[in-house]
């Protein structure tokens, strides 16, 4: 089953709460919120959390609970986004650099420099080449987990090619693209789904650092990163401007890296120390 993992670690099980809520968040985001986040209120400039503003108003007099909860909208499409990306181009890398090892000397070592540059430098040039925008956002934190991405596929995929089945299976006559796909491909599955969480969650401290550096989305997009940069300013006249979206980063952060950690001691026990040491 999957939630019986859940109930013997019940901080997990609260971090799956917490994935939950922030899931309904952004898909029922036009149906919970009480006022239109972009909405702004003169007389209403910096008001404290009270019945009507549940977490208050910003510098400009718009609610900040509507705000936040469009936020969770706009991580679940960066952190697929980023996800979709890193696992298509860094599993493309990873399998073909371990089934073919001349042209895996030549790709893991480009990896191995890129994964030498600061995660958030290499993210902000690729920033600076392609512009702001959602898409770009998306395309330059996912750049930063492609390698990760193809180093953690590479070193499994190597594993399985060791295995007796596969070199049976290459006597037998089979090619290459039915071994990977059909041998492979299908053995990387549950690894790669738990990088895929961890990923999500690194995904959105880098698009939050990106917002807050005025290099990621657009500062008229309600995201968690563009509310923290907007009103760092009020910090200690309105101490909840940066107190709910920064909680809402903390927290999906943190929940995500407990549903990582459960699903990966779920994993079968010939990759679970190799993921945990990459």
């Amino acid at each position: 089953m999957f939630l019986s993992p859940f109930r013997a670690r019940k901080v997990a099980a609260l971090g799956l709460v917490i994935l939950v809520v922030m899931l309904f968040c952004a898909l029922f985001a036009p149906l919970i919120v009480p006022h239109d986040p972009n909405a702004m209120q003169a007389s209403a400039r910096l008001r404290p959390p009270d019945a009507e503003f549940w977490f208050g108003t910003d510098h400009a007099g718009r609610d900040l609970f509507s705000r936040v909860v469009y936020g969770a909208r706009m991580a679940l499409i960066t952190g697929v986004g980023v996800v979709v990306i890193a696992l298509v181009f860094g599993v493309l890398l990873g399998t073909l650099s371990a089934y073919f090892p001349n042209l895996g000397i030549v790709l893991m070592r480009l990896v191995d420099v890129l994964m030498g540059i600061p995660a958030l430098l290499l993210a902000l040039a690729f920033v600076v080449v392609l512009g702001k925008g959602l898409f770009n956002s998306m395309i330059a934190v996912g750049a930063i987990y492609i390698t990760t991405t193809a180093r953690i596929t590479y070193g499994l995929s190597r594993k399985i090619a060791s295995e007796t089945y596969i070199e049976a299976i290459t006597s037998l006559g089979a090619g290459h693209p039915r071994i990977l796909w059909h041998h492979v491909m299908p053995n990387l599955v549950s690894p790669l789904i738990v990088q895929a969480t961890f990923i999500f969650a690194f995904a959105q401290l880098s698009a939050a650092s990106l917002d807050f550096l005025g290099l990621g989305l657009p500062p008229d997009v309600p995201s968690w990163g563009n509310m923290v940069a907007e009103t760092r300013r009020y910090i200690t006249r309105a101490p909840w401007l940066l107190m709910f979206p920064g909680g809402a980063i903390i927290l999906t952060v943190f929940a995500l890296n407990l549903v990582g950690d459960v699903m990966r001691d779920r994993l079968d026990p010939r990759f679970k120390d190799d993921l945990a040491r990459w």
